[in-house]
């Protein structure tokens, strides 16, 4: 992706409306909508991999796809979290046919009994931590957490979280709202690690709340207001800040460290997973199989500033190399996913509790 992204009401707004009319036309209620048949699959997804411009890699994927097979593809965009709540609202009229969130929720979809077993063509040379081992979900596009700054205002980007708590960032500081964005329930994951456990986590979100300005539902919304200087700092992720920053000048990417410490991140892809009752299933399993497909695959880092999901999927092209030279110096963490998705209300309500939220 070489433009900035969609903001998140915008495209959910256009997603619904393409969606509405899309339920109007196939509606279900045939034998072959039922059945997986009709030419439509619906995807909910969170935001970061659709472009405004048109050219990012949902953008390109979904057009080839629908060029290859006929199919179109309606699209909805939300956080990981609204996408999860709003597919176990619609249980009973299912609507969407794939899901694509970021860990923790796609792990929570299928604690919901959202997401049925599907293994996409390809999957078998996706990594085992990066999938499901009852198929339920797999990643498409593999990511890292981070957090982005204005090149222009600060000389250099931040080295640690302990730097965030100065007075310059009063105001000037922002991440989005764990338990709702992906992103956003990251910044209480790699908190948690950096710092040693959930209480000195919360203690150092407490601290930092003086400098916050407030919860944000959109990560997607939070790189334009720090390219244009009205924040210094915010999270993110690398794929949607590495896409943004192609038409972003001012934007950065850097990743914490607690003080003494290394700067550390960790995985953080783009899961998707054949929601249970789709109304055009097969369809969602051709979707499934594009995605994961070496044509997709291929274009990932150069369309969509991303890294294959495919470990036999190896790109050279320029923005692969400078997400490679990105990562470099950066420890990789892997979370309890187990933990973390038997324990998120908790923490959650933490982090609510010690800011104040």
């Amino acid at each position: 992706m070489t433009a900035k992204r969609l903001p998140r009401t915008a495209t959910a707004v256009t997603g619904a409306l393409a969606l509405a009319s899309s339920l109007t036309a196939c509606g279900g209620d045939s034998a072959a909508d039922s059945e997986g048949g009709g030419k439509v699959v619906t995807v909910y997804s969170a935001d970061g991999l659709k472009s405004e411009k048109g050219d990012g890699w949902y953008d390109k994927v979904f057009a080839d796809f629908t060029k290859k097979t006929g199919i179109e593809v309606k699209y909805v965009e939300g956080g990981s979290g609204e996408m999860v709540q709003r597919a176990v609202r619609e249980r009973t009229n299912t609507q969407a046919d794939v899901l694509i969130t970021l860990p923790p929720f796609i792990q929570q979809a299928d604690g919901k009994g959202l997401l049925q077993s599907y293994r996409p063509q390809g999957s078998d040379k996706v990594n085992g931590a990066d999938k499901a081992a009852d198929g339920k979900w797999t990643s498409v596009v593999k990511n890292y957490f981070g957090f982005v700054y204005n090149k222009k205002e600060l000389a250099e980007a931040p080295r640690t979280w302990e730097e965030l708590l100065e007075a310059k960032y009063k105001g000037k500081l922002q991440y989005s709202t764990p338990g709702v964005a992906g992103d956003g329930t990251a910044v209480l994951i790699k908190s948690m690690h950096d710092f040693g456990g959930k209480e000195p986590a919360m203690e150092y979100l407490k601290k930092l709340q003086a400098n916050n300005v407030g919860s944000s539902s959109s990560t997607s919304k939070l790189a334009p207001k720090t390219d244009k200087g009205e924040l210094l700092v915010a999270n993110g992720d690398v794929q949607m800040n590495f896409a943004q920053s192609k038409s972003m000048p001012n934007l950065g990417i850097w990743f914490p460290a607690k003080e003494g410490g290394r700067p550390t991140s960790f995985a953080l892809p783009y899961a998707a997973g054949l929601v249970d009752k789709a109304p055009h299933t097969e369809n969602g399993r051709k979707l499934l199989d594009f995605l994961l497909s070496e044509e997709a695959q291929q274009q990932v880092s150069g369309v969509g500033g991303g890294f294959p999901a495919r470990t036999d999927v190896k790109p050279t092209d320029a923005n692969a190399v400078e997400l490679t030279k990105l990562m470099t110096g950066v420890e990789i963490f892997e979370p309890d996913w187990a933990d973390i998705d038997k324990n998120l209300t908790g923490y959650v309500d933490a982090w609510k509790s010690a800011t104040g939220s």
